[in-house]
């Protein structure tokens, strides 16, 4: 069992009850978590198994973010998983006395639950009970802050709810009368609640439509101007917003804490080679992500399918890490994009960027140094605290644009001043000349999509050269 005192303190206070969410006033509530996991799954080959400790010790992460004070935190072996508890009755027995003793309000059981498990779960001990689902989805309730944000945590909530109304209402057993000259024995409250809930679900869908459609015409205009977009991907507390603020200069929140932002952030970065690139901050992924999570924030995904180049960061100092690379490649790859075949067309390239090497002894830092050197143009360490690797960093991000440009002659006329400082923004000048008194001649390495922008232009003249 993790050490429950690395989670004192108070992280969130002052809550605003919104709808489909836990209200929580100012007394921190008191909650149980458990981990169960079944021999059966230590067993599977194939795939990369995940350190339990760890998994136990990211779920009190978990119920801390959402104020919750935790008194017992538990591994659960499991000879066989309970198809109407999860648990065996020795094991409700053992939980419902901890919850008389401790006083307890919550239990956090970290796996899926579904809407019969936790309705007998909850009989059983007479407590509440929370899923790492429905923990997750009060996480991202409770740290929305744009409007888009929230319109896409509510429709999670929403999607979420809609199979478990069967417990989360005590009055669904009333009836309404009927409408109109037949009469009949009227609509129930529970269908009453789902319709109301498929109709909110429809209204938020089209409000999400419309920000996916205001955000597409941001993108359109951000591709118009000159500048490759570099998208920060990798498991929530890697250190994403960290090395985002370091490259940047900066001040988006960055705490030691399981999803700290989560409303994707962009600001503009200067590389050693004078090149201007848009880095993104975007929202940390975890395992086992809620699909209503990946649906709802589909929109906010797009910047990384949009991004020029990905730097997937890494918790090098993580006991799990090998777990949680896999989780983020795993929703990357869900995304459609492609960062395996190089020579197709939609190929993405990606840097595995190793954070947080202050934190490792002799002999992993030797490990990571060895790593980076076989395979340099894919691998780099660094630390976003010390800034220990930025530079190289940097540096890095240089060569894989490079590598995605071409070089171009491009043949404009004199007084054509505009076109002329979009090529010296857009790409990197490799000469330029004058040519009859009327013309410039510019040789300059340029990425293909700006190249169509280029050709638009009528007194333009463009010929690739490499």
């Amino acid at each position: 069992m993790p050490d429950t005192s690395e989670f004192p303190g108070t992280v969130n206070q002052g809550r605003g009850g919104k709808p489909g969410h836990i209200t929580y006033d100012h007394v921190r509530r008191k909650a149980v978590v458990i981990h169960p996991e079944p021999k059966a799954l230590k067993k599977q080959s194939g795939r990369i198994l995940r350190d339990a400790e760890a998994c136990l010790e990211e779920a009190c992460g978990l119920a801390v973010a959402i104020d919750l004070e935790i008194v017992d935190a538990q591994l659960l072996s499991l000879n066989n998983w309970r198809p109407a508890t999860i648990i065996g009755q020795g094991k409700i027995d053992e939980l419902k006395t901890l919850f008389e003793e401790t006083k307890a309000e919550v239990l956090i059981v970290n796996a899926h639950v579904t809407p019969v498990q936790q309705r007998n779960l909850e009989r059983a001990i007479g407590t509440k009970v929370i899923d790492r689902t429905g923990l997750i989805l009060e996480i991202f309730g409770e740290r929305a802050r744009t409007k888009e944000g929230v319109l896409q945590v509510e429709l999670a909530h929403l999607s979420y709810q809609q199979s478990r109304l069967v417990r989360t209402w005590t009055h669904l057993e009333r009836q309404r009368g009927g409408f109109g000259f037949m009469g009949g024995p009227g609509e129930t409250q529970i269908e009453t609640d789902r319709r109301l809930i498929r109709d909110r679900i429809s209204r938020l869908k089209k409000q999400l439509a419309e920000v996916k459609r205001t955000r597409s015409l941001h993108r359109k205009e951000r591709k118009k101007v000159p500048y490759p977009v570099v998208a920060l991907v990798g498991y929530t507390n890697a250190g994403k917003s960290t090395l985002f603020n370091h490259l940047t200069r900066s001040e988006v929140q960055a705490e030691d804490m399981l999803f700290a932002t989560l409303d994707p952030t962009l600001r503009m970065v200067k590389t050693p080679a004078g090149r201007q690139v848009i880095l993104s901050d975007t929202v940390g992924f975890i395992s086992d992500l809620p699909t209503q999570l990946i649906a709802a924030f589909h929109a906010t995904l797009e910047e990384v399918t949009e991004a020029d180049l990905l730097l997937h960061i890494h918790d090098a100092h993580h006991p799990d890490k090998d777990a949680q690379a896999q989780d983020v490649l795993n929703v990357i790859e869900g995304l459609g994009v492609n960062t395996h075949q190089r020579d197709a067309l939609d190929f993405k390239p990606l840097i595995n960027v190793y954070n947080k090497c202050d934190l490792l002894n002799d002999e992993e830092r030797a490990f990571y140094s060895l790593k980076c050197a076989q395979n340099p143009k894919e691998n780099t360490s660094i630390s976003a605290v010390t800034g220990e690797g930025c530079a190289a960093l940097l540096g890095l991000i240089d060569q894989i644009l490079d590598q995605k440009e071409n070089v171009f002659e491009v043949r404009f006329p004199l007084h054509d001043g505009a076109t002329f400082a979009w090529i010296h923004e857009a790409g990197t000048v490799i000469s330029s000349s004058i040519a009859d008194d009327s013309h410039h001649i510019i040789t300059v390495r340029l990425g293909s999509r700006h190249i169509g922008q280029l050709k638009s232009k009528k007194e333009v003249k463009v010929e690739m050269l490499s």
